[in-house]
């Protein structure tokens, strides 16, 4: 994460072992070479990157072949020799571990049945007004009686919210007023499983690789209905877990603080629980840059480790006095220094082992095993290495944003101002007073330069006021409210007191985001102008020449001023995002855009208009200027209200709404950039109609580009199908999107007849209850020799007027090997 004080805590750690260290000579410190393992590392780091880039994994003999390359080079004395071995060792290991974990993934023929588990609760319980959800260690399970294998942990819901109607249909939906699992419970459920998957979009968060990094085989839910077998708490946790103290004390924070907003940021910096903290507060954090000091960071834990090293220190002195020769045998330096590290790799563990803490904690290890060995290795040496060792730990790690945000940081800093600290002691009392002030300042303005282009990389946006926000909160957070939040777990009242000053500290936040541009947004630049603009960022924060300082103001430019790809005059794209169950599609011309539909809602803090739609959007730099709802029912229209109060200049159209000059109706047509639009149902008439469903009212839109044109038919039935097709015989339809999600009431043959088209797109979710797309309309697709393709196997389909015959499927584009394959 971007920790702009890091740097500070960690030089005064350092320089209070160096203290503590018996003093020598210099001449005694050996500054030795470690060329040839540093090449190794920076083998191994390309290595994992490498592997990381396969779409399918390699036979097991080819990465057993490597891991026996790579133990042979390291045999030779050469450079290059060892570069390539930590490469082949990289390459082969993490190939094995893929292979292990992907042979640990739920059997196909085992989705959607009935499964008795046991096994224990492996997190902290996520919980939502709708229920809760947990990762399952299982340890046995059965299917009618006979043993099952199912992967060693999986990801549960079990949901509170009842549905009666669901469960007399008979379909196995959950229905059930959930229970309260604890983190190191043992439970008995009866669950139904599927294999990973989640939805894939240009630009989006890719569920899949999250629950591979987590080493997740199978997503399901406990059937708890009433003809299912009930819930059973087999055991309570062990008093000795881990987890059981953490959910200890996230259930004292919540009793002592009740429904507090504060309580969330107090669990997440307590114990790292992240899921305690509220949308909109996670939305206001990122908006003004703070978000990184609600996690367990590095920061937090080097601050922790300077107050636990001081505190070993003071007690040893007691334990001298009792016991000299102990002390004799174990010097005051060597038990201060490393009881920090072994303090502050504690709380790292119980703040959850994130991979900013696994940084630290090791950075922070080696740091004290140099000096107390009396060895100093260049800042370089120190990162490649912890780096590495963080990546042997888990490859999967340079998935995530946290790991580059933390290692680039903490790269600036070093190369920014090494050794800065070391030089305090000649300033005056005055100077040495200001200082801590002028370093937070410089140390901030490093960070904010530094990481504005990869935070653009890698979120599309970037906190104005970050820099403002930060010089307030750094050590607001760090000084009062993380150490409140840790003494409330010894005297519970104290964190009355910290959740009044996260309450200050909001407040505050909040009148920062409200000003003009406090965010500034920019859509994602391509992968070779996104690294020159992190390297142009670079140059600038570091003390270099002004030379290079403008190459890398130069190096930012393109990345900054790039306009994403649009389709060419008289050309339209049209793409139908994966947002599951649902449907959402982006039209886009040369210099104009339309959104048909906003995707579902999932539960009151959920839907697919926040989540999937708007993100897609601010990538690739487009605010629509109208927003079509098809009809009413939560699938369609569920994110229509995120997008209305993002884009409120956008003009409005759907087939529900009060005001009669919105409405979507047939003969309603316009033309952008050569491309023409017209809205053919519903009809004035169908207004006037009582009793039309929701489905029947159906907005329907063709897009016309040339000779090729799209329809966009929302849910509507055959008995809306036919009449609209037979009143144009002469009308074709290149590309049509299913209506009704391939619903075996529409696609009617008469419709499918008329229009004959070339492309079919459904977009429906990944095994959804309600079979979508029919077997029979897949039949009519298939008879007639039309092109199909659905959602949950292509992700976002992309189809264009100047490429008719194909469909980009995003699945196709950016496959990994830990991506979902049928």
């Amino acid at each position: 994460m971007s920790q702009s004080a890091v740097g500070r805590a960690r030089a005064r750690l350092a320089g209070m072992l160096a203290r503590a260290a018996p003093q020598r000579h210099d001449s005694v410190v050996q500054r030795t070479s470690h060329w040839r393992s540093g090449w190794a590392m920076l083998g191994w780091v390309a290595g994992v990157a490498w592997q990381l880039q396969q779409p399918e994994v390699w036979p097991l003999a080819v990465y057993a072949s490597l891991v026996a390359v790579g133990l042979l080079g390291l045999c030779l004395r050469v450079r290059l020799a060892w570069l390539l071995a930590g490469l082949a060792l990289a390459v082969g290991t993490c190939g094995w571990r893929a292979q292990h974990r992907l042979a640990d993934r739920l059997d196909p023929q085992l989705e959607g049945v009935d499964i008795a588990v046991v096994g224990r609760i492996a997190s902290l319980p996520s919980r939502s007004p709708l229920g809760e959800v947990f990762q399952f260690a299982v340890e046995r399970a059965s299917q009618d009686g006979a043993p099952r294998a199912l992967p060693a942990r999986l990801q549960l819901s079990w949901y509170r919210q009842e549905r009666a109607a669901d469960d007399a249909r008979g379909d196995g939906a959950p229905t059930t007023n959930g229970g309260s699992v604890q983190a190191g419970e043992t439970w008995a459920f009866t669950v139904r499983l599927k294999r990973p998957h989640g939805s894939l979009n240009p630009h989006g968060f890719d569920r899949e690789a999250w629950l591979w990094q987590h080493g997740i085989g199978a997503t399901g839910y406990v059937r708890a209905g009433v003809r299912d077998p009930v819930p059973e708490r087999v055991s309570g946790a062990p008093w000795w877990t881990v987890d059981r103290w953490r959910q200890r004390i996230v259930q004292r924070i919540d009793h002592e603080l009740g429904e507090r907003p504060a309580a969330g940021v107090l669990a997440a910096l307590a114990v790292g629980d992240q899921s305690a903290i509220d949308r909109p507060d996670w939305d206001l954090f990122r908006a003004t840059g703070v978000a990184h000091l609600m996690a367990i960071s590095g920061l937090h834990i080097t601050g922790f480790a300077w107050l636990a090293t001081a505190l070993v220190g003071v007690l040893w002195r007691q334990v001298a006095r009792r016991w000299p020769a102990l002390a004799r045998h174990w010097p005051r330096s060597r038990a201060t220094a490393w009881g920090g590290v072994g303090l502050a790799a504690a709380y790292a563990v119980l703040a959850g082992w994130g991979v900013p803490a696994q940084r630290t904690v090791l950075m922070l290890a080696l740091v004290v095993g140099l000096r107390l060995g009396l060895r100093r290795w260049p800042w370089p040496a120190l990162w490649l290495t912890v780096m590495a060792v963080v990546l042997a730990l888990d490859p999967w790690a340079w998935l995530s944003a946290g790991f580059w945000l933390s290692f680039v940081a903490v790269a600036i800093l070093f190369a920014g101002d090494p050794g800065q600290a070391a030089g305090e002691g000649r300033y005056s009392a005055f100077r040495r007073w200001l200082a801590p002030l002028m370093g937070l300042l410089r140390e901030q303005w490093l960070m904010t330069l530094a990481l504005a282009p990869l935070s653009l990389v890698l979120f599309g946006q970037v906190s104005v006021v970050g820099l403002v926000a930060n010089l307030v909160a750094i050590p607001w957070v760090t000084l009062v409210v993380t150490p409140l939040a840790i003494g409330g777990v010894v005297v519970p009242w104290v964190w009355h007191w910290a959740a009044g000053a996260v309450d200050a500290l909001g407040a505050g936040l909040q009148w920062l985001a409200s000003w003009p541009w406090a965010v500034w947004t920019r859509p994602v630049a391509p992968m070779p102008l996104a690294l020159a603009a992190v390297v142009g960022g670079a140059l600038l924060a570091l003390r270099l020449p002004p030379l290079w300082r403008a190459a890398g103001a130069l190096l930012l430019v393109p990345a900054l001023v790039q306009t994403p790809w649009r389709p060419d005059p008289g050309q339209v794209e049209v793409m139908a995002l994966d947002v599951g169950q649902g449907s959402a599609v982006l039209v886009r011309t040369a210099h104009h855009a339309l959104v048909f539909d906003a995707g579902p809602r999932w539960n009151p803090e959920a839907d697919a208009g926040d989540r999937i739609v708007l993100p897609l959007l601010r990538s690739l730099g487009v605010r629509p200027d109208l927003i079509m709802i098809s009809h009413r029912d939560s699938d369609h229209a569920g994110g229509a209200q995120a997008l209305r109060d993002a884009f409120p200049e956008a003009q409005w159209r759907s087939s529900y709404d009060d005001d009669a000059e919105h409405h979507c109706l047939a003969g309603q047509q316009w033309t952008w950039d050569g491309v023409r639009f017209d809205v053919l149902h519903p009809s004035p008439s169908d207004y006037a109609r009582p009793g039309m469903s929701t489905n029947a009212m159906s907005c329907v839109l063709r897009v016309t580009a040339g000779e090729h044109s799209a329809w966009l038919t929302g849910d509507i039935p055959a008995a809306q199908e036919v009449p609209l097709a037979l009143a144009r015989p002469d009308w074709r339809a290149t590309l049509l999107l299913a209506p009704h999600h391939g619903s075996a009431s529409s696609s009617s043959p008469v419709l499918l007849n008329t229009l004959r088209p070339q492309q079919v797109i459904v977009q429906s979710g990944y095994r959804n209850r309600f079979g979508h797309p029919a077997e029979v309309v897949v039949a009519r697709y298939e008879a007639r020799g039309i092109n199909w393709v659905a959602t949950p196997q292509c992700g976002a389909a992309t189809w264009r007027s100047d490429q008719p015959d194909r469909v980009r499927c995003e699945r196709e584009v950016g496959r990994r090997y830990w991506h979902w394959r049928d």
